[in-house]
């Protein structure tokens, strides 16, 4: 089966490239499973439960989560639902739901987690739980359930978190993918034990600025101190950025792991 994993979908420019991109590539690449993180859909901050449904009638099966899940009040209701496979971070304190889903697409079956790890800036006090820890209880909670394979979005700043998190999943979950810097990284590969890893996926959405934000707004943050507020970027070129993993039915294992890299 073919599970395609999609980095930040940052805004409009965001939704506007999972739209160019998505219905094709899913058509070519015959995937099965598509999971997109949706931190970063609505406004730049969170998930509005109108964007959910758009990107859902785009062919995104599933949702993941990360440091600005809870932003968005709309979302609770979907954290909370059995039927939603939309996540926040299991390990983040204070958040609806159990931090996994099920979803189920093209008669396959996926088990989808989010995980929380050390974030920089004015989220850098929120309060969780280890995420090691709390990925090793979930697996042992979730072990007699029958599913074809398990997708962990592991969320944070810390290269050397991510890495760590790939191999210590490694033989265990399909997919252990790295998210939040919205920049990819070069390092797409099955790890030895047959775990699909990328340290970060990046991002989709406005190519020509620092992370989908205007440069106008964050210069001036960088360069002179100034307390500015993020602008989102509408113009200039567009990326889309995506983890497409094939993996074996019968073991869970990937197979091969695959950076899909789209730039107009």
């Amino acid at each position: 089966m073919n599970i395609l994993y999609i980095g930040d979908v940052m805004g409009e420019m965001g939704i506007a490239a999972v739209e160019k991109v998505l219905p094709q590539l899913r058509q070519d690449r015959r995937i099965d499973v598509v999971i997109a993180q949706a931190e970063n859909v609505s406004e730049g901050k969170g998930l509005s439960a109108a964007d959910y449904e758009r990107l859902k009638t785009l062919g995104v099966d599933g949702f993941s989560g990360g440091n600005h899940t809870m932003d968005k009040p709309s979302i609770v209701p979907l954290l909370e639902s059995a039927d939603a496979p939309v996540t926040a971070p299991a390990n983040m304190r204070e958040c609806p739901g159990p931090g996994y889903k099920y979803i189920t697409a093209s008669g396959k079956r996926v088990l989808m987690v989010s995980l929380l790890g050390g974030i920089v800036g004015r989220h850098a006090d929120v309060e969780t739980d280890n995420p090691l820890k709390v990925i090793d209880e979930i697996l042992g909670s979730q072990v007699d359930e029958p599913r074809d394979a398990v997708v962990v979005n592991f969320h944070g700043d810390f290269s050397s978190e991510k890495v760590i998190a790939g191999y210590y999943l490694d033989g265990r979950v399909s997919v252990a993918v790295g998210d939040h810097w919205h920049v990819p990284t070069a390092d797409a590969e099955v790890l030895p034990k047959g775990t699909a890893h990328m340290t970060d996926v990046g991002m989709c959405g406005s190519l020509d600025s620092s992370l989908g934000v205007k440069f106008t707004s964050v210069v001036p943050r960088w360069r002179d101190g100034y307390q500015t507020k993020n602008e989102l970027e509408t113009g200039g070129r567009s990326q889309f950025n995506a983890l497409l993993v094939n993996v074996d039915e019968t073991t869970g294992k990937a197979v091969s792991a695959e950076h899909i890299r789209q730039v107009w």
